[in-house]
């Protein structure tokens, strides 16, 4: 008999990388819907299980951006949005036992805005919280969600981030790292964004389960916390400590400058 947390664990971390990851078609081919009885499996594209996880599917950086447009006015609705909150409120916990005390925090890839909006409320003395997001679309909903105005948002990436050097006593990046065309560029980004002694927080998926997706259209990312271990370590950010976060697969690593 399974175990229903398991079950509801397994189902979770499968729609999030169907709604995270639109261009995964085999993690949304292998979502797994819950029900009153049960969970149903939706069909996988034909052939053997094997010769279809060995599929690779390449969505270009303009085309992933368009996707985060077409889904921004809806982002926080639905299972994927409950989803998307539970994540991101875990998040907000960590980083405030990390830095109960931030006076400004930087949000790489901030989608509309939501972890923001979260850390402002509990931070009533912090003087400025930045996002920045590549999608235009997510920028516009962020700035229409908010009315604090310690709150701004920008577009721009990763790998260039219009922030001042050394300004940031918290930087925070929730399930957008993957989505980093260089990663490497971006962590070290962060970096230098960062106040000296300020912290990284930095969640998204990272298993060794997912190594069959590093062999094809992902091979480059850092999807394993060694990988994503010799990142920020190259970048100069030192003490980093991984965190469990939801389900099997979504993890943070915490690291200080």
């Amino acid at each position: 008999m399974s175990n229903p947390r398991q079950v509801t664990e397994s189902s979770a971390q499968a729609l999030f990388q169907a709604a995270a990851y639109p261009e995964n078609i085999a993690a949304a081919a292998c979502a797994r819907e819950t029900s009153g009885r049960g969970e149903r499996e939706i069909s996988r594209p034909g052939g053997t299980k094997a010769a279809w996880s060995r599929e690779t599917y390449r969505m270009p950086y303009d085309r992933d951006v368009q996707a985060f447009d077409e889904r921004a006015a809806s982002y926080e609705s639905g299972r994927h949005g409950r989803l998307h909150k539970e994540i991101s409120d875990r998040v907000v916990e960590l980083s405030l036992s990390r830095v109960p005390a931030p006076r400004r925090v930087l949000d790489v890839g901030c989608g509309t805005g939501y972890v923001l909006r979260q850390l402002a409320a509990r931070l009533p003395q912090a003087s400025e919280f930045l996002g920045v997001d590549a999608a235009p679309k997510m920028i516009e909903v962020a700035r229409s969600a908010s009315s604090d105005d310690r709150l701004n948002f920008v577009r721009g990436t990763a790998e260039r981030l219009p922030a001042d050097d050394s300004a940031y006593d918290l930087v925070v990046s929730t399930t957008s790292f993957d989505h980093w065309t260089d990663q490497a560029a971006g962590i070290r980004e962060c970096a230098r964004a960062l106040t000296p002694g300020g912290t990284l927080v930095l969640t998204d998926q990272f298993s060794n389960l997912l190594w069959p997706t590093m062999l094809g259209s992902r091979r480059d990312k850092a999807r394993t916390r060694s990988r994503a271990t010799r990142l920020i370590t190259a970048a100069g950010l030192r003490e980093p400590q991984w965190h469990p976060c939801y389900a099997v697969i979504i993890q943070s690593v915490t690291a200080v400058k």
